[in-house]
């Protein structure tokens, strides 16, 4: 189903989509990141903080690292101010870097069993489609602050695969 090539070209994608979108949230105005513009996550910043506490959720469990202190319920403020955010964003996206270069085959094949809070029961699944999930999550979220960012007036960066610099 996927490589760890395919798991490292993500990982880079993914921190380089957050670099960006760093660079852009930085020029926004805190009261606008934290503005209730009718997202799932409520706001920019709500948005950006779940997805950084999704990221930590899936990565324990890939690979015992620290979950998140609070569930998904508040998510959009586990990261409430933008410097926090912004720090434990590079130091996550570097996690995920150091994870997916060291993988093996052998690492996405099998099921990851836990325990989901949200479902309140044990889960079990193929290990490639969580790790396709965890990236696929990213996506999804960070599609939702472009649109965010382009109706409030801001620029959002670019997001095409096909633009991601060669060079780590």
């Amino acid at each position: 189903m996927i490589s760890p090539d395919w798991c490292t070209m993500m990982a880079r994608y993914n921190a380089w989509q957050n670099r960006q979108l760093r660079d852009v949230l930085r020029a926004v105005p805190d009261a606008e990141l934290s503005r209730d513009r009718g997202a799932f996550f409520q706001s920019i910043l709500g948005t950006a903080s779940h997805l950084l506490w999704a990221d930590r959720l899936w990565m324990s469990r890939f690979n015992g690292g620290p979950r998140p202190e609070c569930g998904i319920d508040e998510s959009a403020t586990a990261y409430a101010a933008f410097d926090g955010w912004q720090a434990a964003r590079a130091e996550t996206d570097h996690h995920i870097r150091i994870w997916a270069e060291a993988l093996r085959a052998d690492d996405l094949r099998g099921d990851l069993v836990w325990y989901s809070g949200l479902a309140e029961r044990e889960i079990s699944k193929p290990v490639a489609q969580c790790v396709t999930h965890l990236f696929n999550h990213q996506t999804h979220h960070r599609g939702q602050i472009h649109a965010m960012l382009t109706a409030a007036g801001s620029s959002a960066p670019v997001s095409d695969l096909a633009f991601m610099p060669d060079a780590p």
